[in-house]
Formats: structure tokens, sequence, C-alpha cells
């Protein structure tokens, strides 16, 4: 699905979530450049097949002021069967399968000028009751230490220090169950 799927207001701003597609790949990969060290980042060209293979597992949240809005938040992942969020997912963009159990998440990004007004926690509730719709068994994501409690605030468990060293960061598990 793509095009509008849900308009809100938030921060007083008109604000629009929907899919991605191809043409949104610079400006997601801008974002992720801003909010992620180049260790952590998705290249430009790991956006663009994540794109080819998933748009429906991109959400963007876009500020509608002017003619086609600028993204200001983006959650993207992709579905599989596999419990754990492993390294080897974040690059390998085939090992998204539409019918999978479980709705990973490799990214929350919002961009600098726009945190902490509340936009990725909107963005997130949207990307929970779409998996949930999907008729997934949850969603898992890892985190750094200073963002357990946000995710908790969803629901999210911390399943402890993750396998993942991506990056060279130590990360925390996160799962959402239905």
């Amino acid at each position: 699905m793509t095009g509008r799927m849900t308009d809100s207001t938030i921060d007083g701003r008109n604000v629009t979530i929907r899919h991605a597609t191809a043409d949104d790949a610079d400006e997601l990969a801008a974002i992720e450049a801003e909010c992620f060290p180049p260790a952590e980042a998705a290249s430009s060209d790991a956006i663009r097949a994540r794109l080819a293979a998933y748009p429906e597992c991109f959400w963007l949240l876009c500020d509608d002021a002017g003619d086609d809005g600028v993204i200001v938040a983006f959650i993207n992942g992709f579905a599989t069967d596999r419990r754990d969020l492993t390294d080897d997912m974040y690059d390998d963009a085939s090992q998204h399968d539409p019918h999978g159990a479980w709705q990973m998440i490799f990214g929350v990004d919002t961009a600098p000028a726009f945190q902490h007004r509340g936009y990725a926690s909107l963005l997130m509730r949207r990307v929970i009751a779409d998996t949930r719709a999907a008729g997934r068994r949850g969603l898992v994501l890892t985190c750094k230490d200073r963002l357990v409690g946000f995710y908790a605030r969803f629901g999210y468990v911390d399943e402890g220090v993750s396998g993942s060293t991506h990056g060279g960061v130590v990360w925390h598990q996160m799962r959402l169950t239905f």
C-alpha cells in the first residue's frame, strides 16, 4: 500500500503516515545518516535494496507543510519467522518473508530538527497496530540501553543484551508479543 494512510495532527502540525516508495530513498538515506553514526547507519544502497524488497515495511511520518510534505520520521524492518534480530538481516533484504511471524524493526529514525516531539511515538503506535492487523506474533527490535524505557512504554519487553554487534555497539533485544 502506498499513498496516504493516516492523517493526524501533532505538535500543531498536520502529518500523514504512509508507506515508502523508491522515490523516497535519498531522503530516507539522509535522515538515516543524521540519526546514526556511520558504523550503524544503513547505507544508501542498503536502503534502496530494502525499498525494492519490502516498501510496505517502511512507515513514514510526513509533515504536510508544502506541496509534497517532508519526511519527519520513519521506521523500517522486515518480516521473518526467525525469532531474533541478527546482524545478517540488516544487509540481506532477500530474507524478508511477507508472511513471517515477526516484524523486525531495523531503525526508528526522526530527523534531528523534529526529535522529542512525539513523532516517533505516533509512528510506533501505527507500526504496532499494522503489525497486529497483519496477524503477526509481534515485533522485535534492538536498542541501546538508554532507549529501553522508551520502548517499554509501548509494551516491549527487554530480553537482555542481544547477540547483535551491529556497528560495534551493545544492543538490548526488545520484543512485543501479541
